[in-house]
């Protein structure tokens, strides 16, 4: 399914009136209202190709109907959330789910929908069909060479798929570890780890990134060979300048401080990115700012300050990216939710007066360091970020024109009820 651009067009004319004296009233209040616009017409966030089909859990699924059934069909959803919400131009692939067969001809398909290529993914937490070994064990951290040399070929080819789509990142996340004491001895799985994870840095182009990621755990519980950031840094420093950390939200411990770890890998020039997700408990994959929004906010603050401090483009330098899976809602609306919520911590974080946040820091002014923190919070920016989606030829209320439209009854139509996404 396709949205025609008049849809859009007269959806946005039936709100337009009482947007712009929202919008008027709010931009009369902020300083360089135009350039935050700017910035918020910019940034764009990438799409998983496998969030685009219902998720679950080991307990169940329960598919909404309508899943896309192929790669093709995902870049079409991808696109029609791109055309809803102007923010959703890249699409993140996940291998061996989602191998392009024909990469001329899903380039050309993704060029259609005004959507790039974002960073590939490899996959060494599952045995799939016809695989000569098996990852029961671990991938790069496995006792066994063959195993370790069967992990290192497929991201290898994992790039190969990636530079035939013009994709320029690869996010390598290993389930490696232990669930028992003893099971494991953990320097010869770090070095290992590391071993393999320098072949495959050898063979990244010279324009490419890879980003290590972390998880605290699961599937393994009593140890993660890449546990938590501080590792990831460490493999990333000895890596060399083209690997980095990427942050997933919802894979840290309970309470942990991750806006702190976002400041420190900036200061370090190791930060690669985010995937962008929410969590009560631990991996919980929910749509973004459903549960913590103000530590949403707060994370944007710390990278703001410091892209600036480091003078980076926001939209370009760090790789942002969606992660969220869940059962219970549908999908496409889940990720219109998710990228809505990250433009607004965005334009949240750049409400901040920074010069007098950096002057109360500096004078231990606690309280006015933290009103100059909620003042911004509290602000209402939806006016501000739905002027950017209308300028950008956008929806001024995505979900609102999303169910106007009927998308996911149309999708069941041309699918069918019983249909469920490749890779899940």
């Amino acid at each position: 399914m396709q949205v025609e651009k008049y849809r859009i067009d007269e959806h946005n004319q039936s709100l337009l009136k009482e947007h712009q004296r929202r919008y008027q009233f709010m931009a009369e209040s902020i300083p360089g209202a135009e350039r935050i616009l700017e910035k918020l017409i910019a940034f764009q966030i990438a799409i998983p190709s496998w969030a685009l089909g219902t998720g679950g859990t080991r307990f169940g699924r329960f598919s909404g109907g309508g899943e896309p059934r192929s790669l093709e069909e995902k870049i079409e959803d991808v696109g029609l959330l791109h055309a809803i919400n102007q923010s959703s131009g890249a699409i993140s692939l996940h291998i061996p789910w989602d191998i392009p067969q024909d990469p001329s001809a899903i380039k050309a398909l993704a060029a259609q929908f005004g959507l790039r290529f974002d960073a590939v993914n490899s996959n060494t937490f599952q045995d799939q069909p016809g695989q000569e070994y098996s990852y029961k064990f671990g991938s790069l951290q496995h006792v066994d060479k063959a195993v370790r040399k069967q992990a290192i070929d497929h991201n290898i080819e994992v790039i190969r798929h990636g530079v035939a789509l013009g994709s320029e990142a690869i996010t390598v996340w290993l389930s490696d570890g232990s669930c028992f004491p003893g099971q494991l001895n953990f320097r010869k799985a770090f070095q290992r780890t590391l071993e393999g994870l320098q072949e495959i840095y050898a063979a990244l182009p010279h324009n490419w990134k890879m980003f290590v990621e972390y998880k605290a755990y699961e599937p393994n519980f009593y140890s993660m060979t890449v546990g938590d950031w501080g590792q990831s840094l460490l493999y990333a420093t000895k890596l060399g300048p083209k690997a980095y950390t990427l942050v997933d939200l919802g894979h840290h411990l309970p309470n942990a401080n991750i806006e702190q770890i976002v400041a420190l890998l900036l200061a370090e020039g190791k930060l690669g990115g985010f995937h962008f997700n929410d969590s009560k408990y631990g991996d919980d994959d929910l749509t973004v700012g459903s549960i913590n929004p103000y530590q949403l906010f707060l994370i944007f603050n710390e990278l703001v300050e410091g892209m600036d401090a480091r003078g980076m483009q926001h939209h370009s330098d760090l790789g942002w990216m969606i992660d969220a899976s869940h059962n219970v809602k549908d999908p496409l609306e889940d990720l219109l939710q998710s990228v809505e919520a990250i433009k607004i911590a965005y334009a949240q974080a750049l409400l901040i007066d920074t010069k007098a946040l950096s002057a109360a820091q500096e004078a231990n002014d606690v309280a006015k360091a933290q009103e100059i923190l909620q003042s911004a919070y509290r602000t209402d920016v939806r006016p501000l970020v739905a002027e950017a989606r209308l300028r950008a030829g956008g929806a001024l209320q995505p979900i609102q024109l999303f169910r106007d439209l009927k998308v996911r009854e149309h999708l069941i139509k041309e699918r069918g009820q019983k249909t469920v996404a490749t890779g899940l």
